[in-house]
């Protein structure tokens, strides 16, 4: 696709993009360009470190129940 393109066409591409942008505008263009892409590769990263780790299948590790209470009369939540 790009095979073709000689020192002269990047020339007159580089020539138009000055004439179009000046040529203060063009770093700007380029560290706005470089800052986005920056930005992206940190989400990218972001996602996928916010995957949940695979459980292994081992099987949960067994408590004891905590003892019931021994009184006669069952506890009232409201008198």
């Amino acid at each position: 696709m790009f095979g073709d393109l000689s020192f002269s066409h990047i020339l007159i591409l580089v020539l138009v993009l000055v004439l179009v942008f000046g040529a203060r505008r063009i770093p700007e263009i380029g560290s706005s360009i470089g800052q986005g892409i920056r930005e992206f590769k940190r989400s990218l990263k972001d996602v996928t470190d916010d995957r949940p780790e695979p459980r292994s299948m081992q099987p949960p590790a067994s408590t004891p129940a905590p003892p019931l209470p021994t009184s006669g009369d069952p506890k009232r939540l409201s008198q």
